[in-house]
């Protein structure tokens, strides 16, 4: 019996990796602090032992080694000699493995420049790299050329933008128990945050051309039928309702959005006017949409369209029933019921199921 169950864990936990094939990054987010996202990306460097040549960098520094609220030792980060490390100089000395220096970035954090070197032997690693995207985005482009096969980006607390397509290739999203004590309230905000992500993409190839142009020339655009285009002169989305619907008539067929799309706006739009509906509202990707459910679904229900211009590959879902707040979930129905509610695979890396 035992024989069969470890095969069984052997099998499902290939099957992670496998769903990475053909990525050169991935990012791993959370939805909660201590949903075991470190636990992921152990999961994650344990099956690619071996196997693929790995380079790790993450945003910015999340936490301490001991968690101050729970007072409970975090997981640390154990890699295996010849991976390569994208990190701050002070997270350098506090790394346990012998390391040759590959490069010095001149990115500066409060922990010290960020820099890259390979692990001559395996060991626990610290990973603090820097917190804007764009530099996030070189160190990948960088850590690939030296001969990465596979990129983890290791996201810090509840930073979905870094989920973004223009960041990395792929997406794990970890939730767990520590999220909320009510199961219930848990499965329901990953659901929601699983189904903002993968928002439908617009599938025009000219209209996807013209709003990654528009996108970085004006913050809010209309697209006529007739392809003519309108520039609102506003400073952000957020309170730009009033902008955007006096602008719309019988011949706009999509609203580009730089940056959130909000509730607020939504709202706003759906009192002011009648004249958002059939139109599509572009956001840029999944990470710019921050509307809940229940705003989502009366936009839709009365005629709005939302899609993005950039999609988002959510490789799968790891979850974890244990809090360290005292309290944890009945694994089989947590399991159960996320793999029930989601389209994507769904793993418990802490039980092996």
């Amino acid at each position: 019996m035992n024989n069969n169950k470890n095969n069984n864990k052997i099998k499902i936990n290939n099957r992670i990796l496998d769903l990475l094939a053909g990525y050169k990054s991935v990012s791993i987010i959370g939805m909660a602090k201590n949903a075991g996202k470190t636990t992921t990306l152990n999961h994650v460097i344990k099956e690619a032992r071996g196997k693929l040549a790995l380079g790790l960098t993450s945003i910015g520094r999340d936490g301490e080694e001991l968690d101050r609220v729970t007072a409970t030792e975090k997981p640390k980060i154990y890699v295996e000699k010849g991976t390569f490390i994208a990190t701050a100089k002070q997270c350098l000395f506090n790394s346990d493995i012998t390391k040759e220096i590959i490069q010095t970035t001149g990115i500066n954090t409060p922990m010290g420049e960020i820099i890259i070197a390979r692990a001559l032997s395996d060991g626990f690693v610290d990973i603090g790299g820097p917190s804007v995207s764009t530099q996030i985005i070189g160190i990948c482009e960088y850590l690939k050329k030296i001969g990465c096969e596979l990129v983890i980006v290791d996201g810090a607390l509840s930073r979905k933008s870094f989920a973004s397509p223009a960041v990395t290739e792929a997406t794990i999203l970890s939730t767990g128990a520590a999220y909320s004590k009510s199961m219930n309230d848990v499965i329901n905000s990953t659901v929601h945050t699983v189904n903002l992500l993968t928002t439908e993409s617009e599938n025009d190839t000219e209209i996807v051309k013209l709003s990654n142009k528009l996108i970085k020339e004006s913050r809010i655009s209309v697209i006529g039928k007739d392809r003519s285009i309108k520039k609102l002169n506003v400073l952000t989305a957020l309170e730009a309702a009033s902008e955007i619907t006096e602008n719309l008539d019988e011949q706009s067929e999509y609203v580009v959005i730089k940056g959130v799309i909000s509730d607020k706006l939504l709202l706003d739009i759906m009192k002011s006017s009648d004249k958002y509906k059939n139109v599509t509202f572009l956001a840029e990707d999944g990470t710019k949409l921050f509307v809940n459910s229940d705003t989502l679904f009366r936009f839709k229900k009365q005629g709005g369209i939302l899609k993005v211009i950039n999609p988002i590959n959510i490789a799968c879902v790891t979850c974890n029933p244990m809090s360290p707040y005292g309290y944890e979930f009945n694994v089989n129905k947590f399991l159960g019921e996320l793999r029930n509610r989601l389209d994507i695979p769904v793993f418990d890396v802490v039980g092996g199921e």
